[in-house]
């Protein structure tokens, strides 16, 4: 029995090591290139699609973040910064921020408009 459950632990950790080194994405932009050269009105106008991407299959925002709740699991806590930080003008904060939560949630990352 020792050394089914010694296995089994190295096979779990073997398992958790592999899930945490993974590089893959999902579509969209490559990982940490936010949308390099927007101007002011594009990079608010690709952070409006960006929430609305995450709003639409990941996670609800409520009306102070320009959302309506429709029920569902709401969006967690770094989502709700970043969307923050987009309605503040910060675009260059909040846009790398929602394209890996969409990444995350396996979710295809909208390209950012042509600059």
């Amino acid at each position: 029995m020792t050394d089914f459950r010694g296995a089994l632990w190295a096979a779990v950790l073997a398992l958790a090591i592999g899930a945490c080194t993974q590089t893959t994405t999902s579509g969209g932009p490559p990982p940490n290139t936010a949308a390099p050269n927007l101007s002011p009105s594009q990079g608010a106008a690709y952070c409006n699609t960006l929430t609305q991407t995450y709003a639409e299959y990941v996670g609800t925002i409520g009306s102070n973040l320009g959302g309506t709740f429709t029920g569902g699991e709401g969006a967690d806590i770094d989502a709700r910064v970043a969307i923050a930080q987009c309605q503040e003008g910060n675009t260059a904060a909040g846009i790398p921020v929602l394209q890996q939560k969409l990444r995350d949630a396996r979710v295809t990352v909208p390209p950012p408009p042509a600059g």
